[in-house]
């Protein structure tokens, strides 16, 4: 740089950008879906300042919650970008409605049994009908209502004797 002459303005990447990046970081305990997929990323700003991401957990005590702030500043980052601003919000609570159809089916794939459409309370007591994500039987019972997260159950199919992991829906 010659003396005298003003450093050149950094140049920010467009908000498309910045979502792309985010598609790629992994939800910390579902690998096989993006922070973006599971619809928690709610609200990208890019302006001369740097770059803010606003984003809601799954749930308030979420125990990656360090994680998920860390994945989105270093992503942000890894666009060149110094000013990173990373923002979590309980308002509006996501849901489950929130995940993306092809995250579902990837979900699926994955063998965890999506949710279903949330409706009425946050949580019910009662479990949705579920269908194995193996064999697709809707023959499955619950055997315990929390599993190794608290937005998932524990499922055992009758048709094809599998364990499996449900999502709750809320």
């Amino acid at each position: 740089m010659v003396m005298g002459q003003a450093e050149p303005a950094a140049a920010y990447p467009d908000p498309a950008a910045v979502w792309a990046a985010l598609s790629q970081v992994p939800d910390p305990e579902i690998p096989v879906v993006s922070i973006v997929d599971m619809g928690m990323v709610r609200e990208v700003k890019v302006d001369g300042e740097g770059v803010s991401v606003t984003f809601t957990p799954t749930f308030s005590g979420c125990p990656a919650l360090h994680v998920i702030r860390q994945s989105i500043e270093d992503a942000v980052r890894g666009l060149g970008v110094n000013d990173v601003e990373v923002k979590s919000t309980l308002t509006p609570p996501w849901t489950t409605d929130s995940i993306l159809p092809d995250a579902r089916e990837r979900l699926r794939e994955y063998g965890i049994a999506p949710p279903a459409p949330a409706e009425g309370s946050l949580i019910s007591l009662e479990p949705e009908p579920t269908s194995c994500p193996r064999c697709g039987s809707f023959n499955v019972r619950m055997t315990a209502s929390f599993g190794p997260t608290l937005c998932k159950r524990l499922y055992v199919c009758d048709a094809c004797k599998e364990p499996f992991e449900g999502f709750k829906s809320v």
